[in-house]
Order: structure tokens, then sequence, then C-alpha cells
């Protein structure tokens, strides 16, 4: 392969031979190339400065609508973090409001003491289980005591979650206990009494120093229960 070169005004030339052809290439005269002028650097600097400025604003549109993503899906309530669940496999969608504390218990195998979270589903949203009135104050005790009427409480299975529910309270250390007419409940002040009761408002009133009505209108015993668990969570909190 034979090259030669040679230059003119505005180009270098170089001719390249190989098998008998011959290929010509022009390339740019480095000595004749124009200079830059401030012109050319402003405008080049004003097209940086606005793609630099798109970059920016696409970025901050894009952390905006992944923030709202994840706040669409979880959220706090008087302290307390909940995250909203979805289920829909089968027959109309379910969404549930989860929780966790941390709790701590011996694992069976190696028999260490394991740190966990432990979960509570609502099936309300409890923000709007502050629609359920609260007369009074709720002082949590070592052992709950419920004394039931179930007759018109049933309400197509949510008694059966409803009570499902208060027994988890037993996280909290508590304990859930039926009412028995025959025992003897001392020293009182580690007891608290519950009486869930169908009545024309749902709400949760103190009697006195360590008995409750949990009232049930059209079948809210969800509600009202839901209720009782939020604020066992709210005063958990404010405890640790």
């Amino acid at each position: 392969m034979n090259m030669e070169k040679r230059k003119d005004k505005e180009y270098e030339i170089f001719k390249i031979k190989k098998k008998g052809k011959e290929k010509t290439i022009k390339i740019p005269s480095s000595s004749e190339k124009k200079p830059v002028t401030k012109k050319q650097i402003k405008e080049e600097n004003k097209i940086l400065r606005n793609i630099l400025i798109t970059v920016g604003i696409l970025g901050i549109i894009s952390l905006l609508i992944y923030l709202s993503i994840v706040s669409a899906k979880s959220f706090e309530y008087e302290g307390i973090s909940f995250e909203i669940e979805k289920y829909c496999d089968s027959g109309p969608c379910i969404t549930l409001y989860k929780t966790s504390i941390p709790v701590k218990y011996k694992d069976g195998v190696t028999g260490r003491i394991v740190d966990a979270d432990y979960n509570i589903r609502l099936r309300n949203d409890p923000r709007d289980l502050k629609n359920v009135p609260v007369e009074g104050k709720i002082d949590f005790r070592k052992n709950i005591v419920l004394e039931i009427t179930t007759e018109d409480l049933f309400c197509d299975g949510d008694w059966n979650l409803a009570i499902g529910n208060l027994q988890k309270l037993n996280i909290f250390g508590m304990t859930l206990l039926v009412k028995n007419n025959n025992e003897t409940y001392e020293p009182e002040n580690e007891f608290m009494f519950i009486k869930i009761q169908p009545n024309d408002i749902t709400n949760i009133i103190e009697v006195n120093k360590n008995n409750y009505n949990l009232n049930v209108n059209n079948c809210e015993i969800l509600e009202v229960t839901e209720r009782l668990i939020v604020e066992a969570f709210i005063k958990f909190n404010e405890l640790n």
C-alpha cells in the first residue's frame, strides 16, 4: 500500500494506493481552521445550560412521582407507621392496613433470643377510626376481661375477626379473658373489664376507672374493636 500526501489551502489530501486502486481522502487543514469566536462560546454555553436545566427538571419530576407512589402506599398516624396492602386474588379486592412492633422471642431450634417484627393488619383505615368516639380515658391493664353479648353481633363473621384482633393485644403483655361470674378478679388494678354490647351509637365509654363499654351500632364491631387496638398501639408508642 502506497500513500501520497499533499496540501492545498483548505485540506490535507491523502492518496492511498492499494492493490492497484487509488483512493483520495481529504482532511481539513488544521492550519486553516477558523478560530472560535466569543459568540460561538456563548451559544455553546447557553445550549449546555439548557441541557442541564432540562435534566434537573426531569430529575425533580421523577423524584416527585416516586415519592407520591411511596406515600400512597404508606402513612403515619399518631406516630404509628402503616402500610396499605391490597389483595385481589379472588372476589372483591380487600384493603388492609398493616403496622408492626418489634418483639423478641426464643427460637425453638437454637434457643437464642431473636429480634423480629410482629405484624397486625386492620380492616379499617386508622385515620377513619377517629370517627369512633372515646368518652373518657382508656387505661390498659395487664388483664382484659370480656363480657360479651353476641346474639346480635355475629355480623357475617366480623365478630370472630374482632375477637381475634383483641387477642392480639397479648403482644403488649395483656391477657384476654372471658368474664366468669364465679371468678374473683384480684388485684383489681391488674384488670380492665370490657363489655361489648349493641347500641344505637358506636363508641367506647369509660364507665369507671377500669370498666369500659364497647357499644356497637349497625354491626360496626370491627370499627370499635380496631379503635381500641389503635389506642393500645398509641399507648405503646408513647411508652417506648
